[in-house]
């Protein structure tokens, strides 16, 4: 699963979009460009401008595993970010005042569009705090925004475990955790398998997902051993 572009997110919303709601898009990511409006008078309109549906319809996100998570705010304020004219510890700076001031849906947005943006030290520095805090959280929104693009790059693996099982406790998909098949590993495999033991033992459901890394043989081994 690779991050999406913005001109892929681009390309999707002009599909779910009406003229008007593309008009003011263009019209905002061009004053945020040129410095004419302040990003923080426009980020908090992306749902009510744009809507707040899936950005991808049920055929499409069967098809496109990059994009099958987002939703249309998500991917308007992902946009938005892009066209700040800042870099650098400024660009840091702006992304957490968006965080910290915004709405849930604010931060969820903030969290996914950190991982369309080009990559830079600074950027790290200042966004990771905001994807351990919503972490922390128990809105599934933010934390499978924690989990998205920039988070599950960025976190270390103990962090990224944890991650992990906090969506399997709260009902998170797991397929939409990024880069899950390439950071699975042994630990969060023995993790998931002691979690899996122990609903099995108390006769409640497994999640479906859980097999994503775990290997059913081991959860029976351990359970005849």
């Amino acid at each position: 699963m690779t991050a999406p572009k913005p001109a892929e997110l681009r390309a999707a919303l002009d599909e779910r979009i009406d003229e008007a709601a593309g008009r003011w898009l263009d019209e905002a990511l061009a004053d945020i460009a040129t410095g004419m409006r302040a990003i923080g008078t426009l980020f908090p309109a992306a749902g009510r401008k744009c809507g707040r549906g899936p950005l991808v319809d049920d055929v499409a996100a069967v098809e496109s595993e990059t994009l099958r998570s987002w939703n249309s705010e998500d991917a308007v304020r992902a946009l938005l970010l892009t066209a700040l004219p800042l870099t650098g510890a400024e660009l840091g700076t702006e992304i957490s005042a968006l965080y910290r001031y915004g709405d849930a849906a604010e931060k969820r947005g903030v969290l996914r569009g950190a991982g369309v943006l080009r990559e830079e030290p600074e950027l790290v520095d200042s966004v990771l705090p905001l994807v351990r805090d919503a972490l922390r959280s128990n809105d599934t929104g933010l934390i499978a925004a924690g989990m998205a693009e920039f988070g599950a790059e960025h976190l270390d693996a103990p962090a990224y475990r944890q991650g992990v099982l906090k969506c399997v406790f709260l009902g998170i998909p797991l397929r939409d955790v990024f880069g899950l098949p390439e950071r699975a590993d042994s630990e969060l495999a023995r993790m998931l398998t002691d979690y899996a033991r122990e609903r099995s033992a108390a006769g409640r459901e497994i999640p479906n997902d859980v097999w994503l890394v775990v290997d059913p043989t081991q959860l029976h081994s351990a359970e005849e051993a």
